[in-house]
């Protein structure tokens, strides 16, 4: 039996000072390689669409850029966004070895690897069993933006309607290199971006993707500047009119 080690309890506490509210049910999904955390609101099964929150890459690396031992994030950013999204059906997903840490996690799937292959196939897998044949809006913030941009381009089969960023890092070779930082040398890359409708909320002040860099990977037209919002700083967004 493989050895799970959870991050989080049942209760619905996640840490951070965050407690699910009782419309959200937690439910771990089992993927080929990771189980994967994801919180639910599914209010009307029968209708055929639903919003997909992906997290961002979570606490992986300290202040002094040392990766760290957990990626679970700190910030509740990306589950306080799906919590006061209104619709009727909307899910939070996690990342690999976010809030639920087993045998199969390593330190690459936080780091360089964590746009690897086996990440993007584990992150579909989970999305296949939430959707199964819905219609679905992804949204995802930070790394989480080029997570689903990627599970886009990998599995047409997939009914997304809406792609949805914000703060995305949609290339990694681009941010790396404008920042000075290291590659990310077994992580996938994304050449272009998916053809399908799509906007990209980008903040005035984030300084992990300025608006400059934001614009050599996006079309100035899907972009959605949002003044005085620094990287974490989307709380009160209006990501749907």
């Amino acid at each position: 039996m493989k050895k799970l080690f959870f991050v989080l309890l049942l209760s619905g506490c996640t840490g951070a000072g965050w407690v699910a509210p009782s419309n959200f049910q937690y439910v771990p999904i089992q993927t080929e390689t990771y189980q994967i955390a994801t919180w639910q609101k599914i209010n009307n099964p029968k209708n055929n669409s639903i919003h997909i929150y992906v997290e961002g890459d979570g606490n992986a690396f300290d202040s002094y850029g040392v990766p760290t031992s957990n990626p679970t994030p700190r910030g509740t950013l990306v589950r306080d966004l799906a919590v006061f999204d209104d619709f009727e059906n909307v899910v939070y997903i996690a990342r690999p070895c976010q809030f639920i840490m087993d045998d199969n996690c390593k330190e690459q799937d936080w780091t360089t690897g964590r746009l690897s292959q086996k990440i993007i196939d584990a992150e579909s897998q989970a999305i296949k069993q939430i959707a199964k044949n819905k219609h679905i809006v992804l949204i995802g913030y930070s790394g989480g933006a080029m997570v689903s941009g990627l599970i886009i381009k990998q599995n047409p089969k997939i009914k997304v309607d809406k792609w949805i960023t914000i703060a995305g890092v949609l290339d990694h070779k681009k941010w790396t290199e404008y920042f000075g930082d290291k590659p990310l040398n077994e992580s996938l890359n994304m050449e272009t971006l998916p053809g399908i409708e799509q906007v990209h909320f980008v903040g005035g002040r984030d300084e992990i993707v300025p608006y400059d860099l934001a614009k050599t990977w996006a079309k100035e037209d899907d972009i959605n500047l949002v003044p005085n919002a620094i990287h974490d700083g989307f709380k009160n967004l209006k990501i749907f009119d």
